[in-house]
């Protein structure tokens, strides 16, 4: 560890707040772009099915590289990789708020999301160079890196509803810049820098699991356009399904993977790991889908749009930090698992009973704190399962996994349900009763995502001993 950095509390303090503020902005960008979704599909002349990508794009580079960032991290140092991934994460901002048409725009959001799998897995080994010593200490640090992504959540909508209404969506975008050049400025003044250490990156298996989550998403996405049981559709599938058995079959034969295989033999990682990308799958497409049901129904703008899904992140927030760690110290891990995939199911049932004629107090608001009420307490549990699932020194292997699963699931779950709504009518702009019917869709579809992932999890998952701690939320 660079003793310089980190010898005095401030400074540490300091370098505790810079990792924050990465985690912090890696969920917001999941999260900004939702309410500008209207005015860039009106811009770029994105189509219905096209629009999700804009969201996909980025979750897709994001969760298909993470395991790569965190090898990266291990073998150069992750100060220099934190660095690098602020660099690139930069570099698509711009890209991205300077699109003048869809390609450009998606190219932007895919650099964005490869930025963002530098800097996530890096930031919490620089959290764990700079507090691991010091129990105590290490357990406020953690506090606050996982309040920083429910936060970054809330930011990301409330801000994108502002930019959006009053200034132009582009900088939904440059909001980045600063922010990333004074997080470059201050890193290596801030950040341990750590050691590097000699062994093999796994490029190959970074390439074909980056490249059959791609070809899968984009092929469920084509499907209502060409047909599920179209050549092109098969053919999609079938390459997506075949780059991910070359990725298993590489992780299987290399002495230095990106995933150890032999890792999902410890007891309840398979399962956490499922209930996480179930998670990601049901609550990324109810998010989505909100959002379009506020502007193109209801006639939101966008900054109405975004203020009246404040109250759904404010309780994720407080639901993360305040309720969820006494209720798993109470119950244990899979009662509040089961519980609150179950209740995140019943909260998007209810949404799905949205009329064109409908308005926020009645259709939208109780039906949503529901969704996030259960949200809130399923995702702690599920996290810290699988952190506590591996062996000690698979912590971060662990880690990068389990955010992968939840990536994973948001993009292909997306997908799925935009086929849905799609096929219900949700691509029938100015036709409210045709998209209400295509976004009620949605919002069944996810639930049924969720009510699987809590029988999946009342199955699978193991019980075991209530734990007082709780673990940091990586993604929300």
């Amino acid at each position: 560890m660079d003793a310089t950095t980190t010898s005095t509390p401030l400074r540490r303090r300091w370098g505790l707040l810079l990792i924050a503020t990465a985690q912090f902005m890696v969920i917001m960008d999941t999260s900004i772009i939702g309410v500008a979704l209207p005015k860039m599909q009106a811009d770029l002349g994105f189509t219905p099915e096209g629009l999700s990508w804009v969201f996909n794009a980025y979750v897709v580079a994001f969760g298909g590289l993470l395991l790569l960032g965190g090898r990266l991290s291990d073998l150069f140092g992750a100060r220099r990789i934190f660095a690098i991934g602020w660099l690139i994460l930069l570099v698509g901002s711009v890209v991205a708020g300077a699109a003048g048409s869809a390609g450009w725009e998606l190219l932007g959001r895919a650099v964005q999301g490869a930025g963002a799998a530098l800097i996530a897995p890096a930031a919490l080994t620089l959290l764990m160079m700079i507090f691991g010593s010091e129990p105590r200490e290490l357990t406020k640090a953690l506090a606050l890196y996982g309040a920083a992504a429910p936060a970054g959540g809330t930011a990301g909508v409330f801000l994108g509803g502002v930019i959006t209404e009053y200034v132009s969506w582009p900088w939904v975008f440059y909001l980045n810049v600063p922010i990333a050049l004074l997080v470059l400025a201050a890193t290596p003044a801030l950040m341990p820098a750590g050691g590097r250490r000699s062994g093999a990156v796994d490029v190959a298996g970074a390439v074909t699991v980056t490249a059959g989550l791609a070809l899968a998403v984009f092929g469920i996405v084509q499907a209502p356009e060409t047909g599920w049981a179209s050549a092109t559709t098969l053919v999609t599938l079938g390459g997506a399904a075949l780059l991910l058995a070359l990725f298993v079959a590489i992780q299987s034969r290399r002495a230095e993977p990106l995933m150890r295989l032999g890792i999902f033999r410890a007891p309840n990682l398979a399962a956490a790991n499922v209930a996480q990308l179930l998670l990601g799958a049901a609550w990324i497409p109810m998010w989505f889908f909100l959002n379009l049901y506020l502007q193109q129904v209801l006639g939101y703008t966008a900054f109405p749009s975004g203020a009246a899904l404040l109250p759904m992140t404010i309780v994720i927030m407080l639901g993360m930090i305040v309720l969820a760690p006494r209720l798993i110290a109470r119950f244990g891990p899979k009662t509040l698992t089961v519980t609150g995939l179950a209740v995140l199911a019943a909260g998007m049932a209810w949404l799905a009973m949205v009329r064109p004629d409908g308005s926020f107090p009645v259709d939208v608001l109780p039906a949503s704190i529901v969704a996030a009420l259960g949200m809130s307490m399923a995702f702690i549990p599920t996290l810290g399962t699988a952190l506590s699932a591996a062996r000690p020194e698979e912590g971060g292997l662990a880690a990068g996994i389990v955010n992968t699963s939840y990536q994973v699931g948001s993009a292909l779950g997306l997908a799925a349900i935009t086929a849905l709504a799609t096929s219900q009518g949700a691509g029938r702009l100015g036709d409210l009763t045709a998209l209400t019917d295509g976004y009620s869709a949605a919002f069944v579809g996810a639930a049924v995502l969720a009510a699987a992932g809590a029988v999946l999890a009342a199955v699978t998952v193991r019980t075991s001993r209530p734990a007082s701690q709780s673990q940091p939320a990586t993604t929300a």
